[in-house]
């Protein structure tokens, strides 16, 4: 079955290319990547074989390149230029445009996007760095991207996880499932050795949920234990004496304990009963 290809707002056509554009030459040392750039992780076996590609038939696509002083930062194209330079070509295929700092980061972003060449972490960063440095909403990443606003929302809830996890997701040993499973924990230690537990037990996203609601019930009961323990304080410092609330599976019974029939007669007052 044919891979379905993302549906990306705007394409990479409609950003930046057009009949009039010119194809130059230009050296590949002066040629720099963008520090921006979604894509932080390449795959070497994957570089290698485009390297292999573009030895046997030459460099297909030119790259976007934008000037920067004396040298040009590549706006979309990395790994192209990477693999360009494996294949040891000396001069490289460019369209060269005069792009602001805010088409730089759509443009960078939807290219990946379209090559599906971004790992979840490496999105969630490109996200975040739209909406901090370049003012974009969820809704408007979403509009570009041809994705959902709850899309863009829960990928970048992921970076609400401790840095441990982080890692563990960009090694995939575990996945962006089963990292959004972990979210509903309250703690980071929880979240950590859930991780932890996920990796070990080799457990499906079907289990860590399962896994997940576990602790969740148990810390439910916790929570509520200390809360009769509190009213328990409560009672005791008002009677003067030992209250315990003993609970049932439905409702239950509270006990004041007395030693003595003026005890009780000093309980009985206190109630308003007497």
């Amino acid at each position: 079955m044919p891979k379905k290809e993302r549906g990306l707002g705007r394409g990479l056509d409609a950003l930046f290319t057009n009949d009039n554009d010119v194809i130059s030459e230009l050296d590949i040392s002066i040629l720099k990547p963008r520090n921006d750039q979604p894509r932080k992780t390449f795959d070497k076996e994957s570089l290698m074989e485009l390297a292999q590609s573009i030895m046997q038939h030459g460099l297909l696509q030119p790259i976007l390149v934008r000037p920067r002083g004396e040298k040009y930062e590549i706006i979309a194209g990395e790994r192209r230029w990477r693999a360009a330079k494996l294949a040891g070509l000396n001069a490289i295929s460019v369209i060269i445009k005069d792009i602001n700092n805010q088409e730089a980061a759509e443009i960078s972003l939807i290219e990946n996007l379209q090559r599906d060449d971004l790992s979840v972490i490496e999105e969630a960063v490109a996200f975040k760095s739209l909406m901090e440095k370049h003012a974009f909403t969820q809704e408007m990443i979403a509009e570009r991207i041809g994705r959902s606003r709850s899309y863009i929302a829960n990928v970048m809830r992921i970076l609400n996880l401790p840095p441990d996890i982080i890692t563990l997701i960009e090694e995939k040993k575990i996945s962006a499932s089963h990292a959004r499973t972990l979210l509903s924990l309250p703690t980071d230690e929880e979240r950590i050795m859930a991780a932890l537990d996920i990796i070990e037990g080799k457990k499906s996203v079907r289990q860590t949920e399962k896994n997940v609601k576990k602790i969740q019930k148990a810390q439910d009961k916790k929570i509520k234990s200390l809360e009769v323990a509190e009213v328990e304080l409560k009672m005791q410092k008002y009677f003067g004496t030992k209250a315990e609330i003993i609970s049932r599976k439905k409702g239950g019974k509270i006990e004041i304990t007395y030693y003595s029939d003026e005890e009780l007669e000093r309980i009985l007052d206190l109630i308003g009963i007497n």
